[in-house]
């Protein structure tokens, strides 16, 4: 017997109350929420007339507000006190940043929960038009698997779901103000997370190009006015960020995407393309180059195909299916940022009602991202490869290592071509859409 939708609506918020009661218990009894405890502080500190990004500011300011868990271990004191977080992150948390830390935590991650909640929603209806029960299997099970962004309260969370949101509205044409501000407001948090969306609404002709231009309008002027703001408090916060930023990316820092690095061989691992790469040659000057020469040369085929295509929504899922995963790869990026796979469901469950052998790779395909990107299945790998004592040396052990520890770099780059591949080839107009 056929789920009703209001059961499929619960099932997609008791998955969702998996995450959140889990997540937040990891974080209750281990290391509370770093990730917002960082920009918490970050920004009570710039509140204070004090420089956030110079580290023994931010301390001492850490320490007289009782921030300071004597359980801290040094990968949560540098996600906390080494600020690197853009100024525009300031504007969004100084509501918070001005309350105790006890509601102030509470107020944001119950912004997150509903945020996040909705978008996912978002993408389940839009998907449920074309496969219900496809679009239910995976975004349950993505949001079953969302438990580090509640652990930690990273801006990743908001930042996705803004991303999302402003998706659905963009291209549904309903609440398109609201659309412009979300997307504005994910630009200005997190530019790496949104920023290929944002450029697929600029690449895909009017009206969206002239949205895509309004939510950068936007963007630029809470940028321009952070900037102001910090530079009067501290006048030399842009050399203090980029020390900051080279010790957290500097060979085994907590950015680094290497074996070697402090989360290397974590749940939390950094999942860009580099981190595949440096298995093989665990070298900056190699392995940047050798991603941004791999993921350029996609985008660029990618970006002549948006520009040269007469817009439909099938089109747009396609092309937004393609570059979520994109551009998890082409920078720094963590599993819970891989939560903008989200965009990708309309896309698969659009191909899987179509049929034949695309739509059921579409599924693998998808299935296989999600799964490889979530966090239980991420951590199952860690123990896994630990209990075998996976090494690198010899071509067998770096192989063996980046499927143990690098999955998630493997199958982003899997879905990237195949939708891209998908999208070049899509060519029928929306009243009967076919691949030739």
């Amino acid at each position: 017997m056929a789920m009703t939708r209001k059961a499929r609506l619960l099932l997609i918020l008791l998955t969702s109350a998996i995450s959140i009661s889990w997540g937040s218990y990891l974080a209750q009894t281990g290391n509370q929420w770093p990730d917002f405890r960082g920009i918490y502080y970050g920004t009570r500190c710039l509140l204070q007339h004090h420089n956030p990004y110079n580290v023994s500011e931010l301390e001492a300011v850490y320490r007289a507000d009782g921030g300071e868990r004597q359980s801290e271990t040094l990968m949560v004191r540098q996600a906390v006190t080494l600020y690197v977080n853009v100024p525009t992150t300031f504007i969004f948390v100084t509501p918070f940043a001005m309350l105790p830390w006890g509601p102030a935590h509470v107020l944001w991650m119950g912004l997150t929960a509903g945020l996040f909640v909705l978008a996912a929603a978002l993408m389940w209806n839009l998907g449920s038009n074309y496969a219900p029960d496809v679009s239910l299997f995976l975004i349950c099970f993505l949001l079953a698997n969302c438990e580090m962004i509640f652990a930690s309260g990273n801006t990743a969370g908001i930042v996705v779901s803004l991303c999302v949101v402003a998706v659905w509205c963009l291209l549904k044409e309903q609440f398109v103000v609201v659309g412009i501000l979300c997307l504005a407001a994910s630009l200005a948090i997190k530019p790496h997370d949104a920023g290929l969306v944002w450029l697929y609404f600029l690449l895909a002709g009017v009206p969206y190009r002239k949205r895509a231009l309004q939510a950068l309008l936007v963007t630029a002027v809470l940028g321009v006015l952070a900037f102001l703001w910090v530079s009067n408090v501290a006048p030399h916060w842009m050399q203090d960020w980029h020390t900051n930023m080279s010790a957290i990316s500097a060979h085994g820092g907590i950015n680094e995407p290497s074996p070697t690095a402090l989360t290397g061989r974590s749940s939390g691992m950094v999942i860009d393309l580099q981190a595949a790469i440096s298995v093989f040659l665990d070298d900056a000057r190699i392995y940047n180059p050798a991603s941004y020469l791999i993921c350029g040369a996609l985008l660029l085929v990618w970006s002549v195909r948006t520009l040269r295509s007469r817009f439909s929504e099938q089109r747009a899922w396609l092309a937004l299916a393609a570059v979520s995963a994109l551009t998890m790869l082409v920078t720094y990026h963590r599993p819970w940022d891989a939560k903008l796979l989200m965009l990708t469901i309309p896309a698969c469950a659009m191909l899987w009602a179509e049929g034949g052998p695309i739509g059921r790779i579409a599924l693998l395909v998808n299935t296989a991202g999600i799964v490889l990107t979530a966090d239980v299945p991420l951590a199952i790998f860690v123990v896994f490869a630990d209990y075998i004592h996976v090494g690198t040396a010899g071509i067998f052990g770096k192989m063996l290592t980046v499927l143990l520890l690098r999955p998630a770099s493997l199958i982003l780059l899997a879905m990237g071509i195949f939708y891209l591949w998908v999208y070049v080839r899509w060519t029928a107009p929306d009243a009967h859409t076919c691949l030739d």
